[in-house]
């Protein structure tokens, strides 16, 4: 490891409740499997003092740069990161030595009077930033009948829950794993089936990043993975990439084991494309085997973009904006 073993790790993290609470837990673990001392250290990124919506600053992305440029210049040792918020290209100077256990991958609705998605009424207006999310309410919303008028919102959990608790908005939808880590996942009152809504690529994930150059921090920190986590998440992220699309673009992907009995043996893929409005969506899956390594999870997710570009998912790729 680059530092000396009576030093501290150090820990870089984004500075909001969600990021310390998730670097918290990671930091936990870390010090049982090395013994090591692990220290936070606080970054600000462009993403979290920006009041832009994240489709017109590049994304989620914008909350990885700056940790991976304190990575790179030796002001921290490893990051944590929600995988959701990775970019689908890789570094080749910086890996990801461990996904832990994945949380919940579901999304979670917060309405008032604590109601579901069925119970909101027609035009309800739901607070989310994120064109996937709009994309699979919207379409969900037409399922049942019903129009809601979903309202781009930037903030952390707090700021949001707020909307609803203020009156503004009839219901916002966050990522049910960030409730969960800030011990807040009683005040979701609908947990969206993935049924309904597919997850963002990664979500419910994290990934814990160091360089690739400091191979006893990578062994150390693989104590940590979980290889059913990373097999899922791997083939999520090569869904996404295969269809060229950004943080920001309407995609969704989710892949879950299927068991037989006590013995995992297939995993199943599902990936969404839809147009904002929610009147089209591209829906597949594919099931196999799972996958023992990076690159059949990585075909997996190749296999069922190319079905979902066949079907006409490009054409729906254009749909970035709010």
């Amino acid at each position: 490891m680059n530092t000396r073993p009576d030093q501290p790790l150090r820990l870089g993290t984004r500075r909001s409740k969600l990021a310390m609470s998730q670097s918290g837990h990671v930091a936990d673990a870390v010090r049982a499997v090395t013994g090591r001392a692990v220290e936070l250290v606080e970054i600000t990124t462009y993403g979290d003092v920006s009041r832009e919506h994240l489709s017109q600053i590049g994304g989620t992305g914008v909350f990885v740069t700056a940790l991976r440029d304190a990575l790179l210049r030796g002001e921290v040792d490893f990051a944590v990161h929600s995988l959701k918020d990775l970019p689908t290209a890789q570094p080749d100077d910086l890996v990801i030595a461990a996904m832990p256990r994945r949380e919940d991958a579901r999304d979670a609705l917060v309405a008032r009077d604590g109601l579901t998605f069925e119970q909101l009424p027609d035009g309800a207006r739901i607070g989310t930033g994120s064109p996937r999310r709009t994309a699979q309410l919207n379409h969900l919303a037409l399922s049942l009948g019903k129009r809601i008028e979903t309202v781009p919102i930037r903030g952390n959990v707090d700021t949001r829950i707020g909307f609803v608790r203020d009156g503004e908005l009839d219901a916002v939808v966050l990522a049910a794993a960030g409730l969960n880590r800030i011990g807040r996942g009683d005040e979701a009152t609908d947990l969206l089936s993935v049924d309904s809504v597919l997850p963002a690529p990664g979500q419910g994930a994290l990934a814990v990043e160091c360089l690739a150059s400091d191979t006893d921090l990578v062994a150390a920190l693989g104590e940590l993975d979980d290889p059913h986590t990373r097999a899922a998440v791997t083939a999520e992220r090569s869904l996404l990439a295969a269809l060229e699309a950004g943080c920001s673009a309407p995609v969704g992907a989710f892949a879950d084991l299927l068991a037989d009995g006590e013995i995992v043996n297939e995993m199943r893929l599902r990936g969404v494309v839809g147009t904002l409005d929610g009147t089209t969506l591209v829906q597949l899956s594919t099931t196999g085997p799972v996958p023992q390594s990076y690159d059949e999870a990585m075909a997996l997710g190749r296999e069922l973009a190319d079905e979902m570009l066949a079907k006409g998912a490009a054409g729906l790729m254009g749909e970035r904006s709010l």
